[in-house]
């Protein structure tokens, strides 16, 4: 069986909680020759491999979002045809896209996209579009954003797919787009795992987002709604972490009927026997393992342990975890550090988490978004319960919901310092406490999250959709 694996910001480039996920099915699924297509910026970012490739990728190829080479060598008149023109306009403006018709244009035609977003029809779309709904915006900003806007997703349909006998996206998106065109060409099926609602995290983004203002922001939450409605047509199967995260996508358009719950897992056998804290350690340790990046919101649990440090002055806070993502916000967080004159906070770096996560005594998350994180799993693998904000599934992960564990450690809300700090508080004084929630969510995971029982539900997928196309 050939799979064709389609990522969007992660693997093998960047780690965390997907690309960790993708590490551990490669490996796992030995049998399986995987292709992956992975969407990056552009060509001129340089890049590393943040993980050892399994000997069964059989390939990797890198597809640009943003590139220079868009503009023809050779520049001659162009005219779309009218079902290309319609296609194009149902695609940029329209509510119902023609995706087929859209596909076939940009797979069949040798077009330089610099005539194709310059040209008359291109123009004249616009125009007509702006005319009728936002007169009173500059004509100027709004067709260069438009232009600005869809380059990306057109470098990403003039890309070739290769050909597999099944495709598995690991998000809608662009990556989702991407895998809907290919199932498209080769008639084969088409798997999409979310492991976060990729829709709603970008609406999220974009809302908060300084470099789009106005009715862009609409413009561009649109964009990425026709994404998720073309990638749950086109898929056969859609699968979610968790029951919420399921209903989002029912919500969203996707056919009850296509969806599945598959939640994270890991082996907690691989968690026995870890180094653990020292006897004669005076510290309580906080652990945070995390990307530091704006989106798992350093600066909250920074200031909550600050607060916290000064009613319990043998706190220390671990940040375990990349910092090459967002150098400019890792040095935000190492000033404040610095500002508030803080000593015992460490940051590790990109380290092998088990050999620091037995020594903690909890661990924190304070994620402005998160789907399953991993990493709570992994503290409960290790009797260590976790402090987290209420983002995805976080409130069933810690409190249960189909158990009679009891709890596994606080759930606080999202940016909220105070309530944050007074968990960290009261976990770093509760010995007992602590032991017991540690306890509660060993059980958890031992009876719902363990790999070997996720996986197989994937291979079983694997082998239901491969053989129905084979």
């Amino acid at each position: 069986m050939k799979v064709c694996l389609i990522v969007e910001g992660a693997y093998p480039y960047i780690t965390g909680g997907v690309s960790s996920w993708i590490q551990q099915m490669l490996l796992k699924f030995k049998e399986v020759e995987f292709v992956i297509q992975t969407l990056v910026v552009d060509r001129n970012e340089k890049r590393q491999f943040k993980y050892k490739i399994p000997a069964n990728v059989s390939e990797i190829h890198e597809i640009y979002l943003l590139d220079d080479d868009y503009i023809g060598k050779e520049r001659k008149k162009f005219k779309l045809e009218k079902n290309e023109y319609d296609a194009l306009q149902s695609l940029v403006f329209g509510n119902e896209v023609h995706w087929e018709s859209v596909f076939n244009f940009f797979q069949n035609t040798n077009v330089s996209l610099d005539d194709l977003l310059t040209s008359k029809e291109f123009l004249y779309m616009t125009k007509e579009y702006y005319n009728g709904n936002f007169p009173g915006a500059v004509f100027t900003d709004f067709l260069w954003t438009m232009r600005s806007m869809y380059l990306p997703l057109f470098l990403l349909l003039k890309n070739k797919s290769v050909e597999a006998d099944l495709y598995h996206s690991l998000s809608t998106g662009y990556s989702g787009v991407f895998g809907s065109m290919a199932k498209f060409i080769y008639n084969k099926p088409l798997l999409i795992s979310e492991h976060g609602i990729y829709t709603r995290e970008r609406e999220e983004e974009i809302i908060k987002a300084n470099w789009v203002k106005g009715l862009y922001k609409d413009l561009w939450i649109q964009q990425f709604y026709k994404f998720s409605n073309c990638c749950y047509d086109f898929a056969d199967e859609v699968t979610a972490l968790f029951e919420g995260a399921r209903e989002f996508q029912i919500e969203l358009g996707c056919l009850r009927e296509k969806t599945n719950v598959i939640p994270n897992g890991v082996n907690v056998s691989d968690f026995q026997g870890l180094p653990q804290k020292a006897s004669n350690d005076k510290y309580i340790n906080v652990g945070a393992i995390l990307r530091v990046t704006p989106i798992k919101d350093v600066k909250t649990m920074i200031n909550a342990f600050y607060l916290a440090k000064k009613q319990v002055p043998n706190l220390k806070l671990w940040i375990m975890g990349p910092l090459d993502e967002k150098p400019k916000y890792v040095e935000e967080c190492k000033q404040l550090v610095n500002d508030f004159g803080l000593e015992d906070v460490i940051f590790t770096g990109r380290v092998n988490v088990k050999d620091y996560v037995g020594k903690m005594d909890y661990i924190v998350l304070s994620s402005l978004s998160e789907g399953q994180p991993l990493v709570i799993l992994e503290g409960f693998a290790v009797k260590k319960p976790c402090i987290s904000t209420n983002v995805g599934d976080c409130f069933s992960m810690i409190y249960g919901e189909k158990d009679e564990f009891g709890d596994a450690g606080i759930i606080v809300p999202v940016m909220n310092v105070e309530k944050m700090s007074k968990a960290m508080v009261q976990l770093a004084r509760e010995e007992n406490l602590r032991k017991q929630m540690g306890l509660n969510g060993y059980n958890r995971v031992n009876k719902y999250y363990q790999n070997d029982k996720v996986f197989a539900e994937y291979y079983g997928i694997y082998k239901k959709l491969a053989k129905e196309r084979l």
